[in-house]
């Protein structure tokens, strides 16, 4: 591999984070009071026992940012990935389904899906991913007769050894991954100090649009699912989250 230039790696963060932080951005601006309500689990905030609207609108906004922040900061980072193998090894992001970055290092010709963190995806979904890697595999063998193939499962976070997995593919976990694509066994923690680059300014923008989505929502929630004397109706809540009933009607069928 090539060695990795550390300014190089600085300057894609500084000029790419402002994306993620767009993202983020749009995904709280677009957001709509009925949309949140119908995402999240109003039996569980009932169970915790929440009273206000302005709690409950915290609550649930939280929860739908939480996954949409991972869901875009994923996105950040295999970037970065792809950005990194194809400094030290001419890596490319791939056409691929479910994989996202190729290159070959010392005659093998590795494909590889990028995962942010450990937790992803249900059992369908990690079939799924063990197909795409299959087929990846045998279209690369079918076009080329000299490297030797490697599906790789790349986690961009978290601890766990390299191994492989009973589907068949290597699992590269946290810092063994940025060492995977790069020989640097300091990568992992090099990125630390870019990606906080204009955090304060970018944070203070998104603080404020989130404090008036929640004003809103919380005016707009109270006139319409609190009683007169101002409780949460809770019934009315989970009415409009869940009231569905056809199966009457689709069992007479």
């Amino acid at each position: 591999m090539q060695p990795l230039d550390l300014d190089a790696v600085r300057d894609y963060v500084n000029a790419h984070i402002g994306d993620f932080h767009q993202a983020r951005l749009r995904s709280l601006t677009s957001l709509q009071l009925n949309q949140l309500l119908r995402r999240k689990n109003p039996y569980l905030f009932r169970a915790k026992h929440i009273t206000t609207a302005a709690e409950l609108i915290e609550n649930l906004l939280g929860a739908y940012l939480s996954s949409s922040e991972e869901k875009h900061f994923g996105d950040f980072l295999e970037g970065l990935a792809i950005f990194i193998a194809g400094q030290t090894c001419g890596g490319h992001k791939s056409a691929a389904p479910g994989v996202d970055l190729e290159f070959i290092h010392a005659g093998t010709h590795y494909i590889v899906s990028i995962k942010s963190g450990p937790n992803w995806g249900n059992s369908s979904q990690q079939r799924r991913l063990a197909q795409d890697l299959h087929d990846a595999v045998r279209r690369v063998r079918q076009a080329r007769s000299s490297p030797h193939v490697e599906p790789v499962l790349g986690i961009c976070y978290g601890k766990g050894r390299t191994t492989y997995t009973k589907a068949g593919y290597l699992r590269v976990m946290g810092q063994n991954f940025w060492y995977f694509i790069s020989e640097n066994p300091n990568l992992y923690t090099d990125i630390i100090e870019p990606l906080g680059h204009r955090a304060r300014e970018h944070n203070a923008q998104f603080l404020a649009e989130r404090a008036k989505i929640v004003n809103r929502f919380t005016q707009a929630f109270i006139a319409q699912f609190c009683a007169a004397d101002g409780a949460i109706d809770w019934v009315r809540l989970v009415e409009f989250n869940s009231g569905n009933l056809d199966w009457p009607d689709f069992r007479a069928e």
